[in-house]
């Protein structure tokens, strides 16, 4: 099915964003208590820990792989290969630290959250910091000033940010849609460098020098080697592919889940159900993209149940589906490339309100 669009309005310039309010989603009484009942009774709330010993024993596996083809390899140019598997092996950690956060794997709670703490701190990220922002997100999918994950960061993801932009990030923002993914080969550097200023903030921080231990040795295992082992250009180069592979890698199965899907006004007040389904976004492609993504593919499902197995979500999407068209609740699906596709223009769309209302786009065009 096609995406739900943001509300939107024409005017002199740039496109004015409108959010979606509380009389655009008309409620639905017991809406997700029903929905919830139903998934239940199935049994796709049950814990999978088997399914998860496998994965984590595929991750192992994988990094045995790349130290082994690290030691063999030697002071080569092939060792960036070893860097962007290191990246793509330190992403399929984060989404499995992810799901323990959201007690996933685990059968008690105190147990995922300790198992979250040392999966986050191995992938260098810090599992306070990203458990805050993460959780506001999920209570507040899209939601003006209660979604961190719209807030401005280098890019705009609301009208009134991207008009507020100047210098640099002004002109970054105009065409931001485009610079979106080139950007993201800094998203690793800057989820280390958030990670590590949470740390180091001033205030009680629950877990800090546990983390803080986590992550040094995380970056002494995997450094120290590289400079050790390789020239000293070919060592900055290894360590520049591993950190823009998996912040592309990151950013890149994040961003199609709630991108260009309604924004919630600030005061709007929406039933559970529609809160979750209308801004979110799945992608489709079975088994491959449910790898890929870490099952966060099945965005809309998750958000739904994020306590729910990987290995359910594709059960419940059947359920949910059938239930959104019963209740005549649009179910935003849609292909890998079509989704980056709305990503960008939804970004470059945002944009507009950076340019100049009076700039003439046919005279700036041969200047």
């Amino acid at each position: 099915m096609p995406t739900v669009p943001i509300v939107q309005e024409a005017v002199l310039g740039p496109v004015r964003q409108t959010y979606a309010r509380a009389g655009d989603f008309p409620p639905i009484t017991r809406a997700y208590s029903q929905l919830s009942q139903i998934v239940r009774e199935t049994g796709l709330l049950r814990r999978t820990p088997w399914f998860y010993g496998l994965v984590g024993a595929g991750i192992a596996l994988g990094f045995g792989g790349a130290v082994a083809g690290f030691i063999l390899l030697g002071d080569s140019w092939y060792q960036l290969l070893i860097a962007g598997a290191l990246g793509v092996l330190f992403t399929q950690l984060a989404f499995l630290a992810h799901e323990a956060a959201h007690r996933q794997i685990l059968a008690s709670g105190p147990a995922n959250d300790r198992l979250a703490r040392v999966l986050a701190g191995l992938v260098g990220m810090s599992y306070g910091w990203w458990d805050s922002k993460h959780s506001r997100h999920h209570a507040n999918p899209n939601r003006v000033g209660k979604d961190p994950d719209i807030e401005v960061d280098t890019i705009s993801f609301l009208d009134e940010d991207a008009a507020a932009a100047r210098g640099l990030r002004r002109l970054l923002t105009r065409k931001q849609g485009w610079w979106f993914f080139p950007l993201l080969t800094l998203e690793g550097l800057n989820l280390h460098f958030q990670s590590l200023r949470y740390l180091f903030a001033r205030g009680p921080v629950s877990g800090r020098w546990t983390e803080l231990g986590l992550i040094a040795a995380r970056f002494a295992v995997l450094f120290v080697p590289v400079f050790l082992v390789l020239p000293l250009g070919m060592a900055f180069a290894f360590v520049g592919v591993q950190l823009a592979v998996f912040g592309v890698y990151m950013g890149a199965s994040f961003a199609p889940n709630h991108k260009g899907m309604p924004v919630i006004a600030p005061d709007a007040k929406l039933d559970f159900f529609q809160k979750q389904v209308r801004t979110s976004r799945n992608i489709r492609g079975g088994w491959w993209a449910t790898w890929l993504y870490g099952g966060l593919n099945y965005q809309v499902e998750h958000h739904l149940f994020p306590s729910m197995s990987r290995m359910h979500l594709a059960q419940t999407r059947e359920i949910v589906r059938e239930y959104c068209q019963t209740h005549d609740v649009p179910y935003a699906e849609t292909s890998m490339w079509r989704s980056y596709a709305i990503v960008i223009a939804y970004l470059n769309r945002v944009g507009l309100a950076a340019r100049d209302p009076f700039d003439c786009p046919v005279a700036a065009r041969y200047r």
